[in-house]
C-alpha cells in the first residue's frame, strides 16, 4: 500500500488536469459556460420554491427560503458528487487500459471537481443570507471543517462507487433512485421535525440529514453543528478511504481486466 500511495504522489499533476478538464468539461458548449455554475443552484432554488409554496402552500415562513437554499446547494454537491464519481473510471476507461495509473485517482478528481463548484453555490447563499439580514455568529469558524468532513464522506463512496460500477455498469441507473430516496428521507426541502416520531430514525441516522442540518445551524440558526453525528460520519469515511486504498491497491488488474 506503501508503494500505491508514493504512486498516488507523483501522479498529482494527473489530478490537477483530471480536476481542471472535469470544469472546463461541464459547461463547453454552452453559451452562458461558467455562469452556470451559479444560475443552477438559483433557478434550483426557485422551482422548488415555486412548488412547496406557490402550489403546494406549505414552508410559509419568512426565512423558508434561505432555509430551502441551503439544503437544495448542499444537496445539489452531494448527488453530483455520488453521480459523477460512480462513472469515473469508466468515464476514462480508453486511457486506464492503455497506461498504468492508480484507478483512485479518478474519483478522489471528480469529488475535487465538484467541490469547487460548490464554492459558488456558497455565492447564492451569500446573496440569501445578505437578502435576509441573516448575519451568521461565531459559530461560522466550523464552516470549514463541516466542508473538510462533507468531502471526506463522499469521497469514500465514491470511491466505492467507482469500483464496483466497473463490474456492474447498472449501479450507475440504479444509483439514480437511490439519490432521489435519499433527498426525500433528507430534511432538504423539509424541517426534520415534522416528521411523525416513527419517521424521526431518517434523521438521527441519515448522514446527509445531519451534514445539511449542520450547514443550517451554523448559517440560519447560530448554533453549534451535531459534532457527535460529523464525528462518527469523520471517522467512518477515514476508515472506509484506508480500507478502499488498500484495496484498490490490491485488485487494481481486476478492473483492467473488466474494461
Amino acid at each position: 500500500m506503501k508503494t500505491y500511495l508514493k504512486e498516488m504522489l507523483s501522479r498529482k499533476d494527473l489530478l490537477y488536469y483530471l480536476v481542471r478538464s472535469g470544469l472546463k468539461a461541464e459547461h463547453r458548449n454552452s453559451y452562458l459556460g461558467y455562469l452556470w455554475w451559479l444560475l443552477d443552484p438559483l433557478l434550483n432554488v426557485l422551482v422548488f420554491y415555486f412548488l412547496i409554496v406557490v402550489i403546494l402552500d406549505r414552508g410559509g415562513t419568512e426565512d423558508f427560503p434561505l432555509f430551502l437554499v441551503i439544503g437544495l446547494i448542499v444537496w445539489r454537491c452531494i448527488s453530483a458528487t455520488l453521480g459523477s464519481s460512480s462513472g469515473s473510471i469508466m468515464r476514462y476507461s480508453s486511457i486506464v487500459s492503455q497506461v498504468y495509473l492508480p484507478k483512485s485517482l479518478f474519483p478522489i478528481s471528480f469529488t475535487l471537481t465538484q467541490l469547487f463548484n460548490f464554492a459558488f453555490g456558497f455565492v447564492v447563499i451569500a446573496a440569501f443570507l445578505a437578502w435576509f439580514r441573516v448575519m451568521p455568529g461565531w459559530e461560522v469558524i466550523f464552516l470549514p471543517l463541516l466542508i473538510i468532513i462533507q468531502t471526506i464522506f463522499l469521497l469514500a463512496i465514491g470511491m466505492i462507487l467507482a469500483y464496483v460500477t466497473v463490474f456492474v455498469r447498472d449501479l450507475e441507473n440504479v444509483l439514480q433512485y437511490v439519490t432521489r430516496v435519499l433527498f426525500y428521507a433528507s430534511p432538504i426541502i423539509w424541517e426534520g421535525g415534522r416528521l411523525p416520531p416513527e419517521y424521526g430514525w431518517a434523521v438521527t441516522y441519515n448522514p446527509i440529514a445531519v451534514i445539511v442540518t449542520s450547514y443550517r445551524d451554523i448559517l440560519m440558526y447560530g448554533n453549534l453543528p451535531n459534532f457527535l453525528g460529523l464525528g462518527i460520519i469523520l471517522a467512518a469515511s477515514i476508515v472506509i478511504i484506508v480500507f478502499m486504498l488498500w484495496y484498490y491497491s490490491q485488485n487494481e488488474h481486476k478492473i483492467i481486466k473488466s474494461l
